[in-house]
């Protein structure tokens, strides 16, 4: 339900007696839950929040916030809870357990098959069909997705636990749950060790119950070929291109071209995707990168490394993948230890470790031909300039303090985020709804009391009855919060406070009389610091360097002797593509032709 995107409609405190009666429908919903705990969850005196807001299939679903978290959420008028509420309710409601990798999959909006569920000694939960239940993660109790069980438990075990066990309504990693704090699961032991289902036992036998994304690496887990659709389960769980290799322990060379093209041909254009970024994902560690490239923007690796590793005729995109975001992919991959990922810079982040003995970078068959180490030299600079796309950057406004008075009738509140058309239309809705439009002179608008003391300053407050309609506008622009959405290619967008900065470039003088040139902001826009560094220096043979940019946590400026802002210039204008208005600086370029 929430794997894409929805929109927000309406956002409003719930008061009195509409709390009262929320606090008697999540009573009768959940009836486990204690007065004390009815209190906690809607409490009397906080602030309590009700959202409305569209799905992306377009359903009508009502969210109600507290401490800045969705806790509970309406649709068709059934309350169910979120993984908010059920981290700190981990018993609410019973519990399937599954394998960590699959959490990936829910969050990408499938739903979970019963060969992805783990069966307790103790044996499933009872259930009839139709019921609420959770989703927890093998070894971990906190809930990690909400569904509904489209089969009693009986029939789950009549059909082999094979087929559709639950409609999958909310996860963690979703976009209900990027809503919140975004906060990960807690760790609360089971209670009870769990262990493998039946159909898994002789596949699995002797391995240990883990609490981790990472199984043992003699039994490895290996989401390459994972799908949550109606298969045999242990090649459910494992993937049958990892499964051979578990089972005979040989190295991934040993399989045949033909298994391989048969398998892969057996898939469905999901799984098929999945599977060719997995191949362009160990490729590019293996052959591409080194380790000291790292930190490595995370675009630059996507666009850089992985599209070049991409076989003829076939395209990455992570859209067609189950994955949807190259972040959740990346995220993934942390989840089985072979990197790590930081947000250096806000809203840009970086593979900043990669585990190198990793078995699957090692088991990793290299393609025919290729030679790792040339690719690496030969290919380091030029195939970054040439797939770099510049990022998509709109100028967003926030509701301010000052302003809610002027938005709270369109439904907007503090902190609301619009664009530019959308401050428009509720500035001229406004103006309409309340007779504003001077009647003699439709260009002015007439200043009420609220636009006075949201527009304008005490001095004009006494002096200005009247606003021409583009005054108006850039006045309510001028006063609301600046901020800006930048979408890097392949990725979501990112929303960032404040006015974006352009990339600066300077001047400086050094001893004897010498310059060097100082550029800043790179990784603002995706551009890899280093790559610009090197790129640079081959062009105007100079000496460059990468230094920490000062007052800037996390970020580093390039250095490079002499005035070579012309040379910049055409490399970021011209290669690059990037708008002149996004680069600060360029006038300071030396004068040409002008004899000394």
């Amino acid at each position: 339900m929430f794997a894409r995107a929805f929109r927000v409609r309406a956002n409003t405190n719930i008061k009195g007696s509409d709390r009262r009666k929320l606090r008697s429908d999540v009573a009768a919903a959940f009836p486990t839950l204690s007065t004390e705990q009815l209190a906690e969850l809607i409490p009397n005196k906080e602030e309590l929040n009700v959202i409305k807001i569209y799905s992306h299939k377009g359903e009508a679903i009502t969210v109600y916030m507290n401490h800045r978290n969705p806790i509970l959420f309406e649709a068709e008028k059934v309350l169910y809870p979120t993984v908010y509420t059920l981290w700190v309710y981990p018993d609410l409601l019973p519990a399937f357990a599954t394998w960590p990798p699959v959490l990936q999959k829910l969050a990408g909006g499938a739903d979970l098959m019963l060969p992805g569920v783990v069966v307790p000694s103790s044996g499933l939960p009872r259930v009839q069909r139709g019921t609420l239940c959770a989703v927890t993660l093998l070894g971990n109790r906190a809930p990690v997705a909400v569904g509904v069980a489209t089969m009693s438990t009986e029939e789950m075990l009549a059909a082999g636990m094979k087929g559709k066990g639950f409609a999958v309504l909310h996860t963690h990693l979703d976009h209900l749950w990027e809503y919140g704090d975004k906060s990960s699961p807690p760790t609360l032991a089971p209670l009870e060790t769990a262990k493998e289902s039946a159909g898994d036992e002789e596949e699995l036998q002797g391995k240990e119950p883990v609490s981790s994304c990472s199984p043992e690496p003699e039994q490895h887990v290996d989401i390459r070929d994972l799908s949550l659709r109606d298969r045999e389960p242990c090649a459910e769980l494992l993937g049958q291109e990892e499964l051979r290799e578990n089972r005979a322990a040989e190295p991934a060379e040993d399989a045949s071209t033909e298994d391989q093209q048969e398998a892969e041909d057996s898939r469905t254009p999901q799984e098929q995707m999945d599977a060719l970024f997995n191949r362009c994902f160990f490729h590019a560690l293996k052959c591409k990168v080194k380790k000291s490239d790292l930190p490595l923007l995370t675009s630059t690796f996507l666009g850089s490394h992985m599209f070049s590793c991409c076989p003829a005729g076939k395209q990455l995109d992570i859209k067609k993948s189950s994955y949807k975001k190259f972040s959740k992919f990346l995220q993934c991959m942390q989840h089985q230890k072979i990197l790590q990922v930081k947000e250096l810079s806000k809203g840009v982040e970086s593979i900043v470790e990669v585990d190198w003995k990793h078995p699957d970078i090692k088991a990793f068959a290299v393609p025919e031909g290729f030679s790792s180490a040339s690719a690496a030299q030969d290919s380091k600079s030029e195939d970054r300039e040439q797939v770099y796309h510049a990022p998509e950057i709109i100028p967003l406004y926030g509701v301010s303090t000052k302003m809610i008075p002027l938005f709270q009738e369109s439904g907007h509140r503090k902190g609301s985020i619009l664009s530019s058309s959308e401050v428009r239309n509720i500035i001229i809705n406004y103006v309409k709804s309340n007779e504003l439009v001077d009647e003699t002179n439709k260009n002015f608008v007439k200043v009420n009391a609220i636009l006075c003391d949201c527009l304008l300053d005490k001095s004009e407050q006494d002096e200005i009855s009247h606003l021409k309609w583009d005054e108006l506008l850039s006045r309510c622009l001028e006063r609301l919060q600046p901020l800006h959405q930048v979408t890097f290619f392949g990725q979501e967008p990112v929303v960032r406070k404040g006015n974006v900065e352009p990339i600066d470039i300077s001047i400086a003088q050094r001893s004897s009389n010498k310059k060097v040139t100082i550029i800043k902001n790179l990784e603002l826009y995706g551009l890899d610091p280093q790559c610009v560094a090197n790129t640079l220096q081959q062009k105007v043979q100079a000496s460059a360097t990468i230094t920490p940019a000062p007052g800037a946590k996390d970020r580093v400026q390039v250095q490079i002797q002499g005035n070579q802002i012309h040379h910049l210039a055409k490399m970021l204008l011209e290669e690059y593509q990037l708008p002149r208005k996004y680069i600060q600086g360029l006038e300071k370029a030396p004068k040409l032709g002008r004899k000394k």
